[in-house]
């Protein structure tokens, strides 16, 4: 098979950025300009990673000197040895299926599930014009922007570029500042209440024993 064959595969390209670009939107269904920010980062983080991985390897290219070297007899060129972390790390067998892979796809999927989940909490409040504080909204303030960073990170683990790799820290940077700017517009709305649930509830790594306290915060 020839290896040049691997690459260059921009349908493939088109075709999984918007299966997977298309998936955070029917479960994030954005409608603020915040919701939409953090879909569109998210977003260019996919349309990066894919376009590395069908359509032009440029960090294998860009590291392609010291692959050579340091794995000698080992076509980089070809689709399946893209995994560098499996090869890095001295991995062998199938590459999707060594520990890594397996791992990236449970982080995923439990990501997209986190992102359904409390979107449809977020949803509900919405159109009630209340503060969102039930399911993982009791356990961490912003599960969306956790649940997209899982992903990414999910992602990373089976299928490092330079270009995701640099983009990473930068997202997560960006989503803190969104959810900061949310948290903002929640104190000028809800007051003493969304200052409350602030006390008692973290950010972004979730706690799991504290419905009982945020409902009692309501209820002061």
């Amino acid at each position: 098979m020839d290896s040049n064959s691997s690459y260059g595969l921009w349908t493939l390209v088109i075709l999984n950025s918007a299966i997977f670009i298309f998936f955070a939107f029917s479960f994030a269904k954005p409608q603020s300009k915040s919701d939409w920010r953090s879909l569109g980062v998210f977003s260019a983080f996919i349309v990066a990673l894919f376009t590395e991985m069908y359509g032009f390897p440029l960090t294998i290219y860009f590291l392609s000197g010291w692959l050579t070297e340091k794995y000698p007899g080992i076509d980089f060129f070809a689709h399946e040895n893209g995994h560098l972390l499996h090869t890095l790390l001295g991995l062998e067998g199938n590459a999707h299926f060594d520990p890594l892979h397996i791992a990236s796809n449970i982080i995923i999927v439990l990501g997209f599930f986190l992102l359904s989940s409390a979107w449809s909490v977020l949803h509900k409040a919405q159109q009630n014009r209340t503060l969102a504080t039930e399911g993982w909204y009791a356990r961490c303030r912003h599960p969306q922007y956790v649940a997209f960073i899982m992903i990414m990170f999910g992602f990373l683990l089976q299928w490092p570029t330079l270009p995701t790799v640099v983009m990473f820290p930068i997202l997560v940077i960006v989503y803190v500042k969104l959810a900061k700017q949310e948290e903002k517009i929640a104190l000028m709305e809800f007051g003493d209440v969304y200052q409350r649930y602030m006390n008692i509830t973290p950010a972004f790594v979730p706690r799991l024993s504290v419905v009982d306290q945020i409902h009692s915060a309501k209820s002061d």
